[in-house]
């Protein structure tokens, strides 16, 4: 990933944290009410689907960005590039 271009993290890990308990807890929910409530628990697996920005592969790539953001950094010099230690945040 390019300096400037998104990711999908979140700002703060708790964020991404809360990002994830709502998931899962959709997820959980449609399926678990289903007996119950029949097809209309399935109007949950939007909200999982909003709250993981896609699927929750791509919420556990963002909360591994959340984490390893300001850990590592890098810096480009006169065409050449070089990973090193962020300042960390």
């Amino acid at each position: 990933m390019k300096a400037g271009e998104p990711g999908r993290a979140t700002g703060t890990l708790t964020g991404q944290l809360l990002r994830g308990g709502v998931g899962f807890g959709a997820l959980l929910g449609a399926f678990a009410l289903l007996p119950f409530a029949g097809p209309v628990a399935l109007l949950l697996l939007p909200v999982a689907l909003l709250a993981f920005r896609g699927c929750p592969t791509c919420w556990v790539i963002g909360l591994l960005e959340t984490v390893s953001r300001g850990r590592l950094r890098r810096e480009c010099v006169d065409g050449r590039c070089a990973s090193g230690k962020g300042g960390g945040r």
